[in-house]
């Protein structure tokens, strides 16, 4: 089976440059266009269910695809949201260079070294690798075809380079991808649209 991934609408904090975080922003007028323009797109896919982040933008974004498809929407899961930026978190790219210097200069020469606060790599993948294959397990009892889960840009790009081999660029809004779901396990990602 498939699952699709795929970033939430916009927000007004991704309009402004804000990292979002974990902070819960909800999506704007753009985003709820964005969200009926991927379910246009996944009218022609077999998705039977619908599942997301508990975070709004991702949630909203969810509900108005399952709508628009009138397929179930399913639980939203904690496992599923954003990393967390830490000091970053809230502030524009130059709010982040002006308040703490210092991390950002490390930050910017290598995208490893987070701010204080920021949730690892390492951690961001186990937590969505573990929270995808448990999403499709749990709607797998239920609903046979293929799943959306919708869920936000950076944990979405540290999951899908441990498929790739590679850390994707930024993913805009709205953007989707396939995986294949083997025995339990994430196989090939295909159909990305990034």
């Amino acid at each position: 089976m498939w699952v699709y991934l795929a970033r939430h609408g916009e927000t007004a904090w991704n309009q402004e440059g804000r990292w979002q975080g974990q902070t819960d922003i909800p999506l704007n007028e753009v985003g709820r266009s964005q969200a009926r323009l991927l379910a246009s797109f996944l009218k022609e896919k077999n998705i039977a269910w619908v599942a997301s982040s508990d975070l709004a933008r991702a949630r909203e974004t969810a509900a108005i695809v399952s709508s628009e498809l009138g397929v179930p929407l399913g639980a939203a899961d904690r496992g599923l949201r954003e990393r967390a930026f830490g000091l970053f978190e809230g502030l524009t790219r130059e709010e982040c260079e002006i308040r703490h210097p210092e991390a950002w200069a490390r930050y910017r020469r290598d995208p490893t070294l987070l701010p204080a606060g920021a949730e690892p790599h390492d951690v961001v993948a186990a937590r969505m690798h573990a929270g995808v294959l448990a999403m499709v397990a749990r709607q797998s009892l239920t609903h046979r075809g293929d799943g959306l889960i919708v869920a936000h840009g950076s944990c979405l790009r540290v999951l899908l380079a441990l498929r790739l081999g590679r850390m994707p660029g930024p993913l805009p809004n709205g953007a989707w991808c396939r995986i294949a779901v083997e025995e339990g396990a994430l196989g090939a990602v295909e159909g990305c649209d990034f």
